[in-house]
């Protein structure tokens, strides 16, 4: 699995550092363009980690640690010259999982990077959170989360949605939907879940994500890994 790392970073000398290091330890990483639209481009690059620094342009990196543990878990680590004890406990505070103080040796990142990351997906398969998108599914409790709005799923809807999500950038082919949402005695055929899948796709809509979900005319559906 190649995890991804977002860089939320003014400096582009440090950034571009630490992409190429990185990049080195066969990461992908991605580099915010623009710092007004911070959460457009976390929910579209879809990181399992967060590079934060607290000096930004526009709102400093609390206000968008705050804005992403709104809709996600995902591990933010801090990574900054204000490393006074005030800021460390205010990103603590704030959602953070770790702080790293500039300047700082790039091995230090990269083993608190790995370790962070072995940490929180691990047990990914035992996870109760599945996250695509700025999309949230909790399958302790068969709900979802989109832009931090609690969305209510029948059974089915949740079936459909944790199949997608556990195969995230694969084709799900439209048997093994029906056999997943086969429920004993009750016989799921091809349409019933045609039916399903337009109700949970009407339902997506309304919270903006109407593309989460992509037809693959003759195979299946995919929930793009992008």
């Amino acid at each position: 699995m190649k995890y991804k790392v977002l860089l939320v970073e003014d400096d582009r000398v440090i950034a571009e550092e630490i992409r190429k290091y990185l990049q080195s330890w066969d990461f992908e990483v991605g580099l915010i363009a623009d710092f007004t639209a911070v959460m457009e481009e976390f929910t579209s690059f879809s990181p399992h980690l967060v590079l934060m620094d607290v000096s930004l342009p526009f709102f400093n990196g609390y206000h968008w640690c705050t804005q992403i543990r709104q809709v996600s878990q995902i591990p933010i680590i801090f990574v900054s010259s204000a490393n006074d004890n005030m800021n460390i406990v205010m990103a603590m505070n704030m959602g953070a999982d770790d702080f790293i103080a500039k300047p700082f040796d790039f091995q230090v990142l990269s083993a608190k990077v790995q370790a962070m990351l072995r940490r929180s997906y691990s047990y990914q398969g035992k996870s109760e959170l599945l996250e695509c998108k700025g999309v949230l599914l909790n399958t302790s409790n068969g709900t979802m989360d989109v832009n931090g709005q609690r969305v209510e799923l029948t059974k089915n809807e949740f079936r459909m949605l944790q199949i997608l999500f556990t195969h995230r950038g694969e084709i799900v082919t439209r048997e093994s939907i029906m056999n997943h949402l086969w429920d004993g005695d009750c016989f799921v055929d091809d349409n019933t879940l045609a039916v399903n899948m337009a109700r949970l796709r009407k339902k997506l809509s309304e919270y903006g994500k109407e593309d989460l979900i992509t037809t693959k005319k003759g195979q299946g559906y995919l929930i793009e890994d992008f």
